[in-house]
């Protein structure tokens, strides 16, 4: 029990301290490998022809981004 104490304080005092360097820096936490693009695939699908369950994903993502700009647009009328 005693180790497991001493690990997770451990544990607990490195993410402390990451999080207090992110605030300092103010910057998002990003990825070091440059994602998947770096890595040659063009998207995280990367099914030549895509499943229902994505072709919904996609659509409700375009429909929110559609009714986001119309929105907009009343705002600023």
């Amino acid at each position: 029990m005693k180790l497991f104490l001493v690990i997770f304080v451990m544990f607990f005092c490195m993410i402390v301290l990451m999080a207090i360097g992110i605030f300092f820096k103010r910057k998002p936490i990003a990825g070091s490998c440059g994602g998947l693009g770096n890595v040659g695939v063009e998207k995280a699908c990367d099914c030549d022809k895509p499943c229902e369950k994505r072709l919904e994903k996609i659509n409700n993502a375009e429909r929110t981004k559609e009714q986001t700009i119309q929105l907009q647009k009343l705002a600023h009328k």
